[in-house]
């Protein structure tokens, strides 16, 4: 997987339905390209789909499910169906003037995740983010933004934080660097607000929330910030996600995973325990 941004669309469900796509054609001994000529399509095209990185029309999956000899009503309709669901915009398609491209992915990604593992090393991570730490945050980063857009931002991402206390949460575990937190934003009541905030949002039997402290000095994800995003599909892989200034990359090949799953462990290892980041937490909401 590359930073090229899906269509619109649930971006999980089209990787699912490509990756079973492909392993049909494979099991029939298809190639590419006579997969594209039976769907009017180039081998690129097929391999675009295989990826889940363009949106699927349902003529092309029946007749790519004829093609690998599918036949059974059942596996065919669910196929379908899948396909279908692909194609439904979510719920984040609404701020698409606000939203970039690339982050849309990501935010997909994260509506159907499973398991969200975080580390941040400027920044309290947006999903745990108070109201008034989220405003003054989007303000630094558009800087010519009108109030609407600002507010069309700040609704975006607390309504992305309602997926932690809904149904089928998922796990979150962050890790934040000890500069995220004494770094000073929006003034003295918005840190206090957020730091109030993330002890509230410790207390949730989904969220784990540690604390990598200065004093640790050098560490395992000197790198930089990323997430690591995990399905309850298990044909699907893990999903790194590595945030620049004017895009993402969305990494899933197993050694790259690899590195930063192993970087995650360690920082997990090395940091305040989950006890000692609430003290910690404490400590500055009474020096602020």
């Amino acid at each position: 997987m590359t930073s090229e941004t899906p269509g619109s669309g649930s971006t999980v469900r089209r990787i699912l339905l490509g990756s079973q796509l492909r392993r049909l054609r494979e099991a029939k001994g298809v190639t590419r390209q006579d997969a594209g000529y039976v769907i009017r399509a180039s081998e690129s095209k097929i391999s675009r789909l295989e990826l889940g990185r363009v949106s699927f029309k349902e003529r092309d999956v029946d007749d790519l499910l004829s093609l690998y000899g599918v036949t059974a009503k059942s596996e065919r309709d669910a196929l379908l169906q899948l396909a279908r669901e692909a194609n439904t915009p979510g719920w984040w398609h609404r701020y698409n003037d606000v939203l970039p491209g690339w982050f849309q992915t990501y935010v997909g990604l994260e509506e159907s995740a499973a398991l969200i593992r975080t580390y941040e090393l400027q920044f309290v991570p947006g999903l745990l983010q108070s109201e008034g730490y989220a405003r003054a945050v989007i303000r630094l980063g558009n800087a010519g933004a009108s109030e609407q857009e600002i507010d069309q931002r700040v609704e975006l991402r607390l309504q992305r934080q309602e997926r932690l206390t809904g149904p089928d949460a998922p796990r979150l575990w962050a890790v934040l660097d000890e500069g995220a937190l004494r770094r000073p934003i929006g003034g003295p009541e918005v840190m206090r607000g957020q730091f109030e905030h993330l002890i509230e949002m410790s207390k949730l039997p989904n969220v784990t929330i540690q604390t990598m402290p200065f004093r640790f000095g050098g560490h395992a994800a000197e790198g930089g910030a990323f997430s690591i995003l995990r399905f309850p599909e298990q044909d699907l892989p893990d999903v790194v996600y590595v945030e620049n200034l004017t895009g993402a990359m969305y990494l899933d090949k197993r050694d790259d995973v690899d590195t930063y799953l192993q970087a995650m462990e360690r920082l997990c290892v090395d940091s305040a325990t989950p006890e000692r980041t609430v003290e910690l937490l404490g400590d500055l909401l009474r020096e602020t």
